[in-house]
């Protein structure tokens, strides 16, 4: 394994644990060079799953495409590196039950979204907020309502005393 740091390519592994799916196994190493440690993830090469986009163009699924989206909703919370691990390692889990080797983007987003509600709210309607293109305080709103479970009309949060 290469050293990210000094590229070298002699390192031993000081710690291997399983993720809770069982799906990947995640090492710590540390470079027998530069003494610098590093992480790496172990996974299962599975059956490729294309994503259908709404044009009808379909695409390789991809885990960085995916996890760059994430991590972009989870700035600046409390959601750590390895929940968001976590969370894409269930939800591809999730894909290979399904078995299909197509998926709509669609319902790669709602899965997505699904995750997020549970790990954490801000995080969800930011998500939700390019996902869904909210166009107007109006879309925020309405999926904050939701979110809470009340009932506020758009104008009745938008006055000011």
């Amino acid at each position: 394994m290469f050293c990210p740091f000094c590229q070298q390519n002699d390192s031993r592994v000081l710690e291997s644990r399983l993720s809770e799916e069982n799906t990947s196994i995640r090492r710590r190493r540390e470079c027998e060079s530069c003494k610098k440690r590093f992480t790496t993830y172990e996974r299962i090469e599975s059956i490729q799953i294309l994503v259908v986009k709404n044009s009808g163009s379909r695409e390789p699924y991809s885990r960085e495409k995916l996890m760059t989206g994430i991590v972009t909703a989870c700035r600046k919370t409390t959601v750590s590196a390895a929940q968001i691990e976590e969370l894409i390692d269930a939800l591809e889990l999730e894909l290979q039950v399904l078995g299909k080797r197509e998926i709509q983007s669609s319902q790669l987003g709602e899965l997505t979204l699904a995750r997020l509600r549970l790990l954490n709210q801000v995080a969800y309607v930011r998500f939700a907020s390019v996902y869904r293109q909210f166009q107007s305080v109006e879309d925020f709103i309405s999926e904050l309502q939701e979110l809470a479970g009340e009932r506020f009309s758009a104008n009745d949060l938008l006055q000011t005393p």
